[in-house]
């Protein structure tokens, strides 16, 4: 956005053979900026006492003297407006000036000589040669032609203008959109494709023109004529439409009435053309003020048209021509006057893109799809508008299941799907609806029933209460004979349990010494039989409880059973095995991860290189959003490459995951078949112990049995007696002393009376059977190994 000053210049008509010049000069000297002095002598027609000035001094930027070129106004004035439009820029070049200054000429140029072209042909011809010669982009040009004659607009391009009158033309009318631009109804757009169609469109546009001969100049035109060339430009491939527009512009020259004696017809046209000229001074002079709130463009259709040239988006040039004759000496001030305000004028150009609609959507359209492949690559599915029946009762199970969790950080996720989100808002505003509404019915179905149910929830309050103390009464009652029947029955347990061992002590005591004596671990005949049962029934409790329950001695046992048999190597084998693919799971998961990371970042980057780039050619429209970027391109290759190495990660995880399970699947297997034949020998071996005890009890020799195990307690139904026990090593007919081994050892037990009665208790009568069972099964491996 450039913000310049309106260009002005000034153009000196030359004189004719009978016309007397007016005294000026113009100086050059000054850098860029030229000065005209234009001195007007005191007249003694105007009184001895005349305090007007003499001198009047204006500034332009340049100043064509009466020898001056049309090629070389065209250059100076024209050239580079037309450079902006090309460019994209709206431009507008219009003349201001007296009747008969030279305007028209200026603008449109002279029919005589081919070097008499003006502004506008010259202007045509330099635009169509640019086009030729720039083959990058797409060019189309188009071209009105507007004359405003009274204050009413006509289209001068009308086929109809020649073979009807003036009053039985369509008018122009202007229309205003809410962004306050101005557009023309009835006025005509012709396409010129090339510089013979466009100087046909003008010179047909010439002919219709309102001229007519006045006492100041033979062909005076008395309109206001608006020559407008529309320049559309594009790039291939692209969707930014570059647009401008150039007004070239001959205003219709001011005359003062008393000096031309224009009466009728001429003094009508006058009369429009001077308050047309009147209302632009006033927004010159508006707009040159810089507190100035309101400008009144509407006061006259000329300055509606040219709002954007006065005082908007346009490159504004004004070229003043000058009659210096010295009887239009007051004329040619006040159009330098004039010039002056409108070189106080600032606009703001900006250049004119706009975005084309067609090809924003087939733009558009094609990123769409694309996004819709990419969506189908990381999903793996096809997307479609419409939800499946299948999708529709999922989304509803997980509805349900997210409304009745009762944890506050539970989440409803549908994955990354704007259909399915929408879905599911839809959907609990329904059941939120409809639960509304059933809240407000049920609570008027309760507030009518409530009245009728307090009653009877009364009378079944009561009822309830008086059947809960009676069942507290009959639990009271029950718990208090239970009570007296377990105190009871304990005491006729301890009564018998006392009378049966003193019966049996009294009436036998040197046949129980020697029971006690022979039997292993100074055990009875009867508590044999105890133990042998228990026992007996040892396999099957711990393979009822497995080997998790075990006692202590029965996991020892598994523990030395384990380190001989065949699975126990296998087993370990396994697990070093399968704790070695934990680890390259462990590593490849990490790995996989990464790449994720890594992908996800480039797809970010990649997005930000082509915002950047869609910013970049909008703001700058000489970037092409299509050409090859190889920082683009890099991204797309790392992406690609990284997914590649994505997948051969995934599918080595996916083979480690099969193996992981097939050896967990061999590791189970080994474990269950170990516990299995521990349990089935351990069974064995108990079997053996139970078949090898009678043989133990009938022995006459002392009994043989681990010292670890000897133990001595004092039985329940004998704490009444006095009792010595004493252990000593039995020596053999060699008279030497055996060493106790692990295995086995042997005791020599002897009875020391009593004052009363001598009782002999050896070991602890309450041997657990599971750690005996375990001693044997201990020594049997021993054995074994040798």
């Amino acid at each position: 956005m450039a913000k310049e000053t309106i260009r002005v210049y000034a153009r000196l008509k030359p004189l004719g053979r009978r016309q007397q010049a007016g005294i000026y000069s113009v100086d050059y000297d000054e850098k860029s900026v030229s000065s005209l002095e234009i001195i007007v002598p005191h007249d003694l027609a105007d009184g001895f006492v005349n305090n007007k000035r003499e001198s009047y001094k204006f500034k332009f930027q340049e100043i064509f003297d009466q020898e001056a070129n049309q090629d070389v106004v065209f250059d100076s004035i024209a050239k580079p407006v037309a450079e902006c439009a090309l460019a994209g820029y709206n431009g507008t070049i219009f003349a201001y000036g007296q009747t008969g200054s030279g305007k028209t000429f200026t603008i449109t140029g002279g029919a005589e000589h081919y070097s008499d072209r003006g502004i506008i042909p010259r202007t045509l011809s330099f635009i169509f040669n640019q086009l030729q010669k720039d083959r990058s982009k797409v060019y189309t040009t188009h071209v009105s032609y507007l004359e405003i004659y009274n204050e009413c607009g006509y289209d001068l391009l009308d086929p109809r203008h020649e073979a009807s009158r003036l009053e039985d033309l369509p008018k122009v009318t202007i229309m205003e959109d809410p962004d306050q631009n101005i557009h023309l109804k009835n006025l005509s757009l012709q396409q010129a494709s090339n510089e013979e169609e466009a100087l046909n469109l003008l010179f047909l546009g010439d002919t219709n023109r309102m001229i007519a001969e006045t006492p100041m100049n033979q062909a005076s035109t008395r309109s206001h004529c608006i020559f407008t060339i529309h320049i559309s430009s594009k790039e291939p491939g692209s969707a930014t439409i570059r647009r401008s527009k150039l007004h070239l512009v001959d205003l219709a020259g001011s005359e003062r009435v008393a000096k031309t004696g224009a009466g009728g017809h001429l003094l009508t046209e006058a009369k429009y053309i001077n308050l047309s000229l009147h209302y632009l001074e006033q927004v010159i002079i508006a707009l040159a003020e810089k507190n100035r709130s309101h400008i009144p463009y509407r006061n006259s259709m000329m300055t509606s048209v040219l709002r954007d040239s006065l005082g908007g988006n346009c490159m504004t040039t004004m070229i003043a021509t000058l009659s210096l004759e010295k009887r239009n000496i007051d004329e040619s001030i006040s159009t330098c006057r004039f010039a002056q305000r409108v070189a106080l004028i600032k606009n703001e150009v900006i250049l004119n893109e706009e975005i084309d609609p067609r090809l924003m959507i087939v733009q558009l359209k094609r990123e769409i799809q694309d996004l819709k492949d990419e969506l189908v690559l990381v999903t793996g599915k096809q997307k479609t508008s419409e939800l499946s029946q299948e999708e529709l009762l999922w989304l509803d199970e997980l509805i349900e299941t997210f409304l009745k969790d009762n944890d506050p950080d539970s989440t409803l996720d549908v994955g990354a799907d704007m259909c399915k989100i929408k879905y599911c808002f839809r959907r609990m505003k329904q059941l939120l609806n409809h639960s509304k509404m059933s809240d407000k019915k049920l609570l008027s179905q309760l507030n009518s029933e409530e009245k009728d149910i307090n009653k009877e929830a009364r009378e079944e309050l009561k009822k309830l209460k008086e059947l809960l103390q009676q069942r507290d009464n009959e639990i009271n009652i029950l718990v208090h004979m239970l009570k007296k029947e377990k105190k009871n029955l304990q005491g006729a347990l301890f009564q018998l349990n006392a009378a049966s061992a003193c019966s049996t002590f009294s009436a036998q005591p040197l046949s129980a010494n020697l029971e006690e004596s022979q039997s292993p671990s100074g055990l009875s005949l009867s508590e044999t039989k105890d133990y042998s049962s228990s026992v007996h029934s040892l396999p099957f409790l711990s393979r009822q409880a497995g080997l998790g329950k075990l006692s202590a001695g029965c996991k020892e046992a598994f523990e030395i059973f384990k380190q001989d048999h065949a699975y126990s190597v296998t087993i370990e084998n396994n697990k070093r095995l399968l704790n070695q693919k934990f680890a390259e799971a462990k590593c490849l998961g990490e790995k996989l991860n990464a790449l994720k990371n890594k992908i996800s970042n480039l797809k970010r980057e990649l997005t930000q290189r082509r915002t950047q780039r869609a910013a970049l050619a909008l703001c700058n429209p000489s970037e092409d959003l299509n050409t090859f970027d190889p920082v683009e391109e890099k991204l797309q290759t790392q992406i690609e490459e990284l997914k590649t190495s994505y997948k051969t990660v995934f599918n080595c995880l996916k083979e480690l995951k099969v193996e992981v399970e097939h050896l967990q699947l061999l590791t189970e297997k080994g474990e269950m078949k170990l516990q299995k034949d521990f349990q089935v020998w351990w069974s064995e071996e108990a079997i053996n112990l139970q078949q090898e005890k009678p043989q133990m009890v009938s022995s006459p020799n002392a009994t043989s049995t681990s010292p670890q195990l000897t133990k001595l307690s004092r039985h329940p139904s004998a704490s009444s007696f006095s009792k010595t026990t004493e252990v000593v090593p039995m020596e053999d007919t060699a008279g030497k002393t055996d060493s106790i081994s692990s295995s086995q050892a042997t005791l020599q037990i002897r009875t020391v009376q009593g004052s009363s009665s001598s009782v002999s208790l050896i070991g602890d009568r309450q041997v657990d059977a599971d750690i005996l069972a375990f001693i044997k099964a201990r020594e049997n491996i021993l054995q074994r190994k040798g």
